[in-house]
């Protein structure tokens, strides 16, 4: 088949060089434009972007679908089927009756679970236990197309946001390699998705990784991970920032106000919150290295009774 690939991110990246292994021929690729990325802000592409440069593949990064002239550039291509993957953008109908065999999509949920923009994230937030990639027909509304395939693995007590985007990837890579296969058999059985269990992921923002220790340790606990590296899970004492990178919610309780200093060991500084308490493992001041959190509170010179900010502003 002719194949157009849209996707923008690492994690499509990723599933593009397994598609790139053939059989069918990818015969051009979509992605975001080039975004300002770094301290010296200058113009970077986007992972799929760049790959599709490296393996000599057409690359078009239109700013949008409204105009009608990436839709007449699809259609130049002749794609027999279009995959998209974390592309980040929402194609018109148009878009989607080009291709023969119509759009598919590699979502990184378990859908019906977790549509829109950040399902990663928003399941290590959420506590889930499990996640997964599902293959989706493509429909005008967002991620609400027939279930295709779906392969789920377990979110583990050490997963980042970034560590577990990565396997995910890997999981998309041969689940995309899995369903094209069993589809060309005749072997794909399309379900609905069920409204009643719809859930939703908003993009992530800056702001969310405000901490704010009226809420549960184990609340908070997970957000050090699912929002690492970025934007990052910070606090303040003494009215200065701290970026908190690894956490625990510790089986014990507190009569304290949320944010107080309980005590500093060796395993990190225990921190009373809405509900249990937090260890600190792993902290960064302004202009430091990533340290643990002991090290910080002596240098610090953190004394037991003091409070962080409730909540992390600006």
């Amino acid at each position: 088949m002719r194949v157009v690939f849209l996707g923008t991110p690492a994690l499509a990246a990723t599933i593009l060089e397994g598609l790139l292994e053939g059989p069918d021929e990818v015969v051009g690729v979509f992605s975001r434009p080039d975004a300002a990325s770094g301290r010296g802000l200058e113009l970077a592409a986007p992972p799929v972007a760049e790959l599709a440069r490296k393996t000599a593949l057409p690359v078009l990064q239109p700013k949008s679908w409204r105009d009608g002239s990436a839709i007449d550039s699809l259609r130049a291509l002749s794609p027999d089927l279009v995959i998209v993957a974390a592309y980040g953008r929402i194609l018109p109908q148009a878009a989607l009756d080009v291709p023969r065999f119509g759009c598919i999509n590699v979502h990184a949920s378990l859908l019906p679970r977790w549509r829109g923009a950040d399902p990663i994230r928003r399941a290590i937030l959420a506590g889930d236990e499990e996640t997964g990639v599902t293959i989706m027909g493509m429909v005008l509304e967002m991620d609400a197309g027939p279930i295709l395939l779906q392969r789920a693995i377990p979110i583990l007590a050490d997963d980042t946001g970034q560590a577990l985007e990565k396997r995910l990837a890997l999981l998309g890579q041969t689940a995309l390699r899995e369903f094209l296969d069993s589809w060309r058999r005749g072997k794909i059985k399309a379900r609905e998705q069920d409204p009643a269990v719809v859930t939703f992921s908003p993009p992530i923002k800056r702001e969310d990784g405000k901490t704010d220790f009226t809420r549960p340790a184990a609340m908070i606990a997970r957000a050090t991970r699912a929002l690492a590296p970025w934007p990052g899970a910070s606090a303040r004492i003494r009215d200065l920032p701290l970026r908190l990178w690894t956490a625990s919610a510790l089986e014990t309780n507190s009569d304290e106000a949320p944010g107080s200093i309980l005590s500093i060991e060796r395993e990190g500084v225990r921190i009373a919150t809405g509900q249990g308490v937090l260890l600190l493992q792993e902290v960064q001041a302004p202009g430091k290295r990533r340290m643990a959190a002991a090290d910080w509170a002596r240098g610090f010179r953190l004394l037991v009774g003091e409070t962080f900010a409730r909540r992390a502003e600006p």
